[in-house]
């Protein structure tokens, strides 16, 4: 198997790539090796497009022409995820495959959704070509652990954040607004907003800091923004409401859509909050969400146990009074500075590759 890891983690490192935009689909990279050299690679792009093996397909049939038909014949695909076996927004890989009859199909892991888990396989295996399966397997969980999420646990993968002060204060007292983190870790949040499909706060986060919960320091598309309002208090002429990115509002009365703003009612808002919300979402192809605060709503997903990720700044600043940070009870995973601050990143998740 181990002849076969340095394509798999090529595949990996492509697959990555599409971060962003191919949410609900899963990240997917293909490589095809041919005589011990990569003729082609690519990755699935964006959520519609062609996937990842009929990129490298028709890049080899452009580039390598009558020839090609050939070469097929005695490569090896190599796929970080099982291809599909159904027809979708585009045809089935693993159909594909087999009619260019490919000597050998390399993949990581199964595909757990229902349409697949495994039918793909048996589709290249019943037509006669050679199948690998399991290299790599952990590590191409991991980079697919929010679409694995979503298919296994029927919600989005939750990725909880926030910044504190080095005595462990989250925000003043008062309740206004004040900045604990530099400008690098600002930057940092806007790439991983582009990188995830929603971000949430809370009526009294929105009311205090006026978030535009937008992509605006770093190149890349803007995230669906939850707003959790029980009693419809925030103001619609705040960022939020701006159209600059769908906004969708959790609240105790109102069900309609009005000026790109999406208002769903939820019955009991006391109870069993968070469950109901990824619920919603997962119904919306929402794949994964960045909770970004205040600490009651953070509070709420910690104690539902419906959390996946937490990363958490620390700045040097001391406050001495405020509002302190939530608890998380868990030892960190990662730990990096980010500008003059420090990054602490958790794992809970199933996937977690150490």
């Amino acid at each position: 198997m181990q002849e076969h890891e340095p394509y798999m983690r090529r595949c990996l490192e492509l697959a990555q790539l599409g971060a962003g935009w191919v949410s609900p689909n899963p990240m997917v990279g293909a490589v095809l090796v041919h005589n011990g050299h990569i003729v082609a690679e690519d990755y699935h792009r964006k959520f519609g497009g062609p996937h990842a093996e009929a990129l490298v397909i028709a890049d080899v049939q452009r580039r390598y022409g009558d020839n090609a038909a050939e070469l097929f014949k005695s490569a090896t695909m190599y796929v970080s995820l099982e291809p599909c076996a159904h027809y979708g927004k585009t045809p089935p890989c693993a159909q594909l495959l087999a009619d260019h009859r490919v000597g050998r199909v390399v993949i990581a892991c199964r595909d757990p959704f229902g349409q697949v888990n495994g039918q793909g396989i048996q589709l290249l295996r019943d037509a006669g070509i050679e199948v690998v399966e399991g290299v790599l397997a952990r590590e191409a969980l991991w980079v697919n652990r929010r679409f694995m999420t979503r298919v296994q646990h029927q919600r989005p993968y939750v990725i909880l954040k926030w910044a504190q002060t080095a005595d462990g204060y989250m925000a003043p007292a008062s309740g206004t607004q004040r900045w604990i983190t530099g400008p690098v870790a600002k930057q940092v949040v806007h790439r991983w907003r582009s990188e995830e499909d929603a971000v949430l706060v809370g009526a009294k986060t929105a009311l205090a800091d006026r978030p535009q919960l937008t992509v605006r320091e770093w190149k890349g598309r803007n995230p669906k923004r939850i707003l959790i309002d029980k009693h419809l208090v925030v103001p619609t002429d705040l960022e939020l409401f701006d159209g600059s990115a769908e906004t969708i509002v959790f609240n105790a009365s109102r069900s309609d859509w009005t000026d790109g703003v999406k208002y769903i009612e939820l019955e009991d808002m006391d109870f069993y909050l968070p469950q109901k919300i990824l619920y919603q979402l997962y119904l919306m192809d929402v794949q994964s969400l960045i909770v970004e605060g205040g600490r009651k709503t953070l509070n709420l997903f910690i104690e539902a146990g419906l959390w996946d990720e937490a990363r958490i700044f620390t700045s040097h600043n001391t406050w001495g009074d405020g509002i302190p940070s939530p608890a998380l009870h868990a030892a960190v995973s990662e730990s990096r500075s980010i500008g003059a601050d420090r990054l602490d990143i958790y794992y809970r998740n199933h996937y977690q590759t150490t």
